[in-house]
């Protein structure tokens, strides 16, 4: 679904898929959008997504429905509504009673809404998806039996469909739920495993990736072009159907972008190297696939015009003069002995502030058992450091006191993980808080004040804002007002500013950070007007200069990692004790997923892959993705892991960084430096599983397709390890 424009923008961007070639869409639904409370549901607006099949018909488009109950999708919460988590103990993506009763209900809805639009009704719904990638998940089919129950029931009378990567074809599958395959690369192989499945009938790829998303603090994706048309070309003489995802991905709006695992926060564009542009432009990918459909016209078929871009504008560096502090701008407080999780004191998105008192005292380290996701530390108003959730960080050392002060913890929600069973992402502080001082006992702290921060239109509706009189450091909403003649899409320039969000005319742009790689946010005309326009930024860090300017450009590939807080937390490796190999041995040539099974299953917390050499006999290793099995042979859980060390990550010409073995997504990869350094093997990977766990053996997918570099790991060696300490 084009999610870079309301209803607006949904006829130019409809045309620009039509002129392109395709004849289809498809169309994600996002339960949390649909439902943001429990029972309340918004088809209204950019939820309208019957007028957005309507609008597909009336193009003359084919619509794919893909309504969940899970969607992923790098969106938050993997769609699932926040809510979901008020329930402590609940099983998402599972037959636990609580969920399907709510997912049943969901499901309902979006029968009364979208089952009249069938084709069997004179609609343009083709197909029906079921769930999204289960078999990434789990391998419960009767699970998958309990979602097509719930679709039939919903009025869906259309085929209903599962998609899979190559690898997880065969976990959850069912007979009676028509099977495709997802891949980034190589259709042929990935059919032949779908036809192990399938032995007859019509071949369909799911999603077709030609690029891949982005994510703070690393490189802006591309993809390579020759290769995905290369395997368009080959589905169009295989006459497989396919999706390409994404073929035009926009920009996540709002608090929507997720954050993959073990916790990497997605950025707001989702330009994903699309043959159409996050402003629906026309790229050289998009021209290259057109030529490329138009070889395979049927007879008498035409491809319409290429519909004319929207306009651009600049917007002239316009200073912003008015701040309102967080800090100063606080709620009414609720009272709790002991912090809990956001979703606890019914909140759903945005900031939340835990306040107590500390006693005078020496030097100590204040330490949370989790923070999620970024936390920031003040006592009496000054912040003291951050906590971060990426490289699992939270203590901070606080100075002495020679009175009593009031601490602060700000903590920031990015985006609930949307993959595996990290979906149950709860924000804020997981208890306990500690204190302690030296070497001694740490000391729970007790007696808070809980404030939200929603950050919703009621929220910064009450906001007092004052001349900002220079003031540049804190946590603060910053306000002006810039003159247009003639609106027109346009970018922001975020370059001057620190991290947080940004309204337009009370529109809700999403996130931004000055690490990158995006420094711009898209603005579409439609949010424009003609005359004075309202900019509302929150800035949590502080800007270097507060003043905004609109671009005709974006810029979506400059990091700055030296504005990083979290910035060398890998600088060296953790004293690890390491016994005998738990597992020596080669992997075979290919990229079919590969499982290990240990004879005697090893308990420690440090699990590392050292590669000996490679299929092609290179310099360069990596892999697509490391799930770790327990005695039974089960995944285990990723929630808590962290990189410990590795020894190289190809972070300049391409995304290779050590946390795309553990996020869950095989089209991403590790993959060790290739470009201005290329180190010689042995390679270690080292994962921290925050805590002794019993591993009986782990899956390996080698790295997918035939890039600049392969990487393709053959001779390996595994050790589990601990602490010295235990």
């Amino acid at each position: 679904m084009p999610r870079a424009c309301r209803g607006e923008y949904w006829t130019h961007r409809l045309r620009m898929l039509k002129a392109m070639g395709l004849n289809t869409v498809c169309a994600y639904l996002f339960w949390n959008m649909h439902e943001p409370r429990p029972g309340e549901f918004n088809w209204s607006g950019q939820a309208d997504i019957a007028a957005f099949c309507e609008a597909a018909q009336a193009e003359g488009l084919w619509v794919i429905l893909r309504p969940g109950p899970y969607a992923c999708a790098e969106w938050e919460m993997g769609g699932f509504p926040w809510w979901l988590l008020k329930t402590e103990d609940i099983q998402l993506r599972s037959r636990d009673p609580r969920f399907l009763e709510a997912a049943r209900r969901y499901l309902r809805e979006v029968g009364r809404v979208l089952a009249p639009l069938q084709v069997t009704r004179g609609g343009p719904i083709l197909m029906v998806q079921a769930e999204n990638e289960y078999g990434f998940y789990g391998t419960d089919a009767a699970y998958m039996g309990e979602i097509r129950a719930a679709l039939l029931d919903a009025g869906f009378d259309v085929p209903l469909f599962a998609c899979n990567p190559t690898q997880h074809l065969k976990d959850g599958y069912r007979d009676d739920l028509f099977p495709v395959v997802n891949f980034g690369t190589d259709p042929r192989t990935a059919f032949a495993a779908l036809r192990e499945i399938l032995p007859r009938g019509p071949l369909m790829c799911g999603e077709f990736y030609p690029g891949w998303f982005d994510t703070w603090g690393a490189p802006h994706h591309t993809g390579n072009t020759e290769r995905y048309l290369a395997d368009l070309r080959t589905m169009l003489e295989l006459h497989a159907s396919f999706s390409i995802y994404m073929a035009h991905g926009g920009t996540t709006f709002g608090f929507f972008t997720g954050a993959d695992r073990p916790f990497k926060p997605d950025t707001s564009s989702y330009d994903y190297d699309a043959p159409i542009s996050e402003a629906g432009w026309v790229t050289p990918r998009f021209e290259a696939t057109r030529a490329l459909f138009a070889q395979y016209l049927q007879p008498g078929e035409t491809l319409p015009d290429v519909p004319a871009p929207n306009p651009v504008i600049a917007i002239a560096p316009t200073a912003v003069e008015r701040v309102a502090p967080v800090l100063a701008n606080l709620p009414r407080p609720q009272r709790d002995e002991q912090p809990r999780t956001m979703e606890a004191y019914d909140q759903d998105y945005g900031l939340i502030l835990y306040r107590t008192k500390l006693p005078a005292g020496p030097a100590a380290t204040l330490e949370a058992a989790a923070i999620h996701d970024i936390g920031q530390v003040f006592l009496d108003g000054k912040r003291i450091g951050f906590t971060d959730r990426r490289s699992r960080q939270y203590a901070v050392e606080l100075p002495a006191r020679d009175r009593e002060t009031t601490l602060d913890i700000l903590v920031e929600a990015m985006g609930r993980v949307n993959f595996g069973v990290e979906v149950h992402d709860r924000k804020g502080i997981h208890k306990p808080v500690t204190l302690t001082v030296g070497d001694g006992k740490p000391q729970e702290l007790t007696g808070w004040e809980v404030f939200s921060l929603p950050l919703d239109e009621s929220m910064r509706a009450g906001l007092k804002f004052t001349p900002a009189n220079g003031a540049s450091a804190g946590p603060a909403f910053w306000r002006t007002t810039v003159q247009i003649d003639s609106p027109g899409d346009t970018f922001l320039d975020l370059r001057p500013w620190g991290k947080g969000f940004v309204w337009v005319n009370g529109h809700n742009l999403g996130r931004y950070w000055n690490i990158g790689p995006q420094q711009t946010m898209y603005v579409p005309g439609p949010w424009l007007k003609p005359g004075a326009n309202e900019i509302v930024i929150l800035d949590l860090l502080g800007p270097e200069e507060p003043v905004v300017a609109g671009l005709k450009q974006p810029i979506l590939d400059e990091l700055r990692p030296q504005l990083d807080f979290s910035r060398g937390r890998r600088a060296k490796a953790p004293r690890i004790e390491f016994g005998d190999a738990a597992q020596t041995g080669e992997f075979a040539a290919g990229a079919a997923l590969q499982e290990v099974r240990f004879a005697e299953a090893e308990t420690g917390r440090y699990f590392c892959l050292e590669a000996l050499s490679a299929h092609d006999g290179g310099s360069v290793a990596g892999l697509a993705e490391l799930t770790l099995l327990d005695e039974s042979g089960q995944p285990l859980s990723t929630q808590g892991w962290t990189i410990a060390f590795v020894d190289s990550e190809e972070r300049e010409r391409e995304d290779g960084a050590a946390e795309n073995a553990i996020d869950g997504q095989t089209a991403n990869a590790w993959r060790t430096q290739w470009g201005a350094a290329q180190p010689p093997y042995p390679h270690r990977l080292i994962l921290d599983l925050a805590q002794p766990r019993k591993i009986g053996g782990f899956r390996y997918v080698p790295i997918q397709g035939a890039g600049e570099v392969s990487g393709r790991i053959k001779a390996y060696r595994v050790l589990i390890g601990r602490a010295p300490n235990g």
